[in-house]
């Protein structure tokens, strides 16, 4: 998996080139600690997810992903929030600077098997306090507080 930089309300960050939708999941377990990932090219602790495939709906996208990623499998259950701050920019290594555009869905487990993926370093579930120990991005956070808060509508930002 190739490098990438995140830019977040970084004045300096490069301009964007490119827009790609992409979606995440949140998935609790039975005691409400939440799925993750630790990224292989960041080493922060992320939720599984990636970028939507021409042929695919968004929530298939986001099963698929968190398949290919965690090694479970999981159905769709809700809406989290639509996450598209044009202040977070993701620099790869390649040239493409892409502004973000994910949405995040809550998700259910439904099978499979926890297994790390190529482009991880560890997967599990963490509770909300082993989190705020860890290396997470902000716009993690963001998503992890707006859970925390049991919000009735989804965010929209």
């Amino acid at each position: 998996m190739g490098g990438r930089r995140d830019h977040y309300r970084d004045p300096n960050a490069p301009t964007p080139n490119s827009l790609v939708p992409g979606g995440s999941a949140l998935v609790t377990d039975s005691e409400g600690r939440i799925l993750m990932q630790r990224r292989g090219d960041s080493g922060n602790w992320s939720l599984p997810g990636g970028a939507m495939e021409l042929g695919e709906t968004l929530p298939q996208c986001v099963i698929r992903e968190t398949k290919e990623e965690t090694g479970l499998d999981i159905e769709i259950t809700g809406l989290l929030g639509i996450y598209t701050d044009p202040q977070h920019i993701i620099e790869y290594e390649d040239g493409e600077i892409r502004q973000a555009f994910a949405i995040t869905f809550y998700g259910r487990v439904i099978g499979g098997r926890i297994a790390v993926s190529d482009e991880s370093t560890a997967v599990r579930f963490l509770g909300l306090d082993e989190l705020a120990e860890l290396p997470v991005h902000p716009t993690v956070r963001l998503r992890l507080r707006h859970h925390a808060e049991r919000r009735s509508q989804p965010y929209l930002g």
